[in-house]
């Protein structure tokens, strides 16, 4: 059967159903296509592992009793020595650059200056602020001439009040008024499209359930959960790639050293040209250098997942 057939007919047989309403339903349902995005990136995951010739075991979701706090992850893998160890697979943030207004000039000018020491194009050795000053000049001009004027979302323009002293701040939005809250997200999408075809933000979103029978403390999860993260960038990238740290090599918590942060800005994406800060690598034996082995979880310990496949589908 070609590939189209095949696919004909697991909807038929799964979903009872054509591939054409298979097909709008999917497009309708975000939380459907993100699901199947992380089902690509796990299958895509264990492919890569299992090309590097280690011996790869999903975890079970659904335990039998209380599930061990150092599993909560989605794979085992054993290296050479028979260590076995637990890996996360997470992807990066969808809205890291409106989420950060890098749409407007000084936030985005800002934003690189904080995180320069993460850009490879940048020379440590000269001031900082001229050479993004320069690149933004030269990468995104449109900055310095009609998308000059700050822009602020339509929540923020509804609830603000202006001063009787008027600020650069309370002209930009009284000029902002007039426009529809679809009029403001339609700027502002404008703006990042045009930001995004030259530069994309790398960043992580971990969030996790707190208390109960967790053991975390607040809602991101606790380093000694996993001793792997990956993270699939294809979102802000070409192409299906990972990039992988030791949760332990990543900054703590302020609330809590035994925890993660939420958000970890990884690097950026310059055309195809990827920027990473020194705890994230694109290769995996680099980064299982640096777990220690006293990590390693017990095999006892183990609940693999061997649930059936649902569908088997013809050849």
């Amino acid at each position: 059967m070609s590939i189209l057939n095949k696919l004909e007919d697991f909807v038929s047989k799964v979903f009872k159903t054509t591939l054409e309403i298979f097909l709008e339903a999917l497009k309708l349902s975000p939380n459907a296509q993100g699901y199947v995005s992380g089902s690509i990136t796990e299958l895509l995951l264990k492919n890569y592992l299992l090309s590097l010739d280690y011996t790869v075991e999903r975890i079970r979701e659904k335990w039998e009793g209380r599930k061990h706090v150092n599993h909560h992850g989605d794979f085992y893998f054993k290296d050479k020595n028979g260590n076995w160890f637990v890996l996360e697979s997470k992807g990066v943030k969808s809205n890291s650059e409106k989420w950060h207004k890098l749409y407007n000039y000084d936030k985005l000018r800002t934003f690189l200056f904080y995180h320069h020491e993460k850009i490879s194009w940048i020379d440590k050795h000269s001031e900082i602020e001229p050479q993004i000053n320069n690149w933004i000049k030269t990468n995104l001009p449109k900055y310095l001439s009609e998308y000059s004027e700050t822009l602020y979302d339509y929540e923020e323009i509804v609830k603000y009040k202006s001063p009787k002293r008027e600020t650069d701040k309370s002209k930009a939005i009284e000029n902002l008024r007039e426009y529809t809250r679809e009029q403001i997200s339609d700027m502002i999408d404008m703006r990042l499209e045009y930001l995004m075809n030259k530069i994309k933000v790398l960043e992580t979103h971990f969030v996790a359930g707190a208390g109960g029978l967790s053991e975390r403390t607040q809602a991101t999860p606790r380093k000694d959960e996993f001793n792997t993260i990956s993270v699939d960038i294809f979102l802000r990238f070409s192409e299906h790639k990972f990039l992988f740290a030791n949760p332990k090599n990543l900054e703590s918590s302020g609330s809590d050293a035994d925890h993660l942060q939420q958000n970890y800005i990884m690097g950026f994406v310059f055309g195809d040209e990827l920027c990473l800060s020194d705890e994230w690598h694109d290769d995996f034996n680099e980064v299982l250098d640096t777990i220690d082995t006293k990590d390693a979880i017990q095999e006892k310990d183990m609940q693999v997942d061997n649930r059936n496949v649902v569908y088997e589908g013809k050849e």
